[in-house]
C-alpha cells in the first residue's frame, strides 16, 4: 500500500525526468508490447512498481536492438516468457500521452514457454494471466483497447 502511494506521488516527476533524458539520448522513443495469449485464451498482464494499473508486458527498444530482440528481452525479464512460436506484429501506435516522440509496436504472441512464474521484483510487483472478460479492475484504458482490437475487431487505432 505504501509503495503504491509513493509511486503515485512520484510518478509524474519520474516520467518527466525520464522523458527529458530520452529527449537527448534518443531522437524518437520506440517501445514494444506483447499481447501474450495462453492456450485458454487468457492474456498475460504485469503491474509495475512505478506506474499505475495493469499493462501488457514490454518496454523500450535500446540502441542496437531489433524490435524482436527487445520484445524477447522484455518478456523474459517481466514474465519469464520465452517466445517459441514467433510473434506477429499487429500494429504500431503513436503514444502521445507519454510524449510527442513515443511509438509502440504491439506484437501478438501465442507460442511461448514459461518455465516458472516470474518472481515479483523492484520493477514488476504482480503478474498473471487473465480472461479477456475478467481483467483486473485497474487495467489501463490503453491495455483494454489493445486487447479488444486484437481479439474482437482486428482494427488498430493509430493512437495508443
Amino acid at each position: 500500500m505504501q509503495l503504491d502511494l509513493l509511486r503515485r506521488a512520484f510518478e509524474p516527476v519520474i516520467s518527466r525526468v525520464m522523458h527529458f533524458y530520452w529527449r537527448f539520448a534518443r531522437g524518437l522513443t520506440l517501445g514494444v508490447r506483447a499481447l501474450v495469449l495462453d492456450e485458454a485464451g487468457r492474456v498475460f498482464l504485469v503491474k509495475h512498481s512505478y506506474v499505475a494499473g495493469w499493462h501488457l508486458p514490454g518496454g523500450g527498444v535500446e540502441a542496437g536492438e531489433t524490435l524482436m530482440t527487445a520484445l524477447a528481452r522484455e518478456l523474459r525479464e517481466e514474465g519469464n516468457i520465452e517466445i517459441t512460436g514467433g510473434a506477429t506484429l499487429f500494429a504500431v501506435y503513436f503514444n502521445r500521452r507519454v510524449s510527442r516522440r513515443d511509438h509502440v509496436a504491439l506484437y501478438v504472441v501465442r507460442g511461448f514457454r514459461q518455465s516458472a512464474p516470474p518472481q515479483p521484483n523492484h520493477e514488476i510487483v504482480a503478474h498473471g494471466f487473465f480472461a479477456p472478460d475478467a481483467l483486473p479492475e485497474d487495467t489501463t484504458r490503453g491495455t483494454r483497447a489493445r486487447i479488444a482490437e486484437v481479439l474482437q475487431d482486428g482494427a488498430a487505432a493509430e493512437i495508443w
